[in-house]
């Protein structure tokens, strides 16, 4: 499966068109779910580096973050009316501020770089850009 498909080599289609290209049958198709899906990736990987002591708290808390954010695109994805999908995605928009909140806090104690921080800012504005055209596009559907 690929998941680096997606924004950077449909960033010029609008979401109709890409919906129009590529049948989502899976939430794994969602590009939403796959650039969250690499944030995901790049927490894990940052994390590796915090200091022992923070095993239970701000690492747990990060990685719980990021994980929720994808878990709840898949759940709103197979949820059957547009109402029950778009609180779900509004939820792993609120899990995102989370995740940028406790990158603020990693970042203030130097638990990551300036530049790392930067880049995986980068991911989450991504990700919240992707989100609200999702939640935005199922809201249009539900009123039709």
């Amino acid at each position: 499966m690929d998941y680096k498909l997606g924004i950077y080599e449909y960033k010029n289609l609008r979401i109709n068109e890409y919906m129009e290209y590529k049948k989502i049958k899976s939430f794994t198709d969602l590009i939403v779910w796959q650039q969250a899906h690499q944030l995901v990736l790049s927490i894990y990987q940052i994390t590796k580096n915090f200091p022992k002591e923070e095993r239970y708290s701000l690492i747990d808390q990060l990685r719980r973050a990021a994980i929720s954010i994808t878990s709840n695109i898949a759940e709103g994805f197979s949820r059957q009316t547009y109402k029950e999908k778009c609180q779900f995605y509004f939820m792993a928009k609120g899990s995102l501020t989370e995740l940028q909140n406790q990158l603020l806090v990693a970042r203030d104690i130097d638990y990551i770089s300036q530049e790392t921080f930067k880049q995986i800012a980068n991911q989450t504005m991504s990700v919240q850009k992707l989100l609200s055209l999702l939640i935005t596009k199922t809201k249009s559907i539900s009123k039709k």
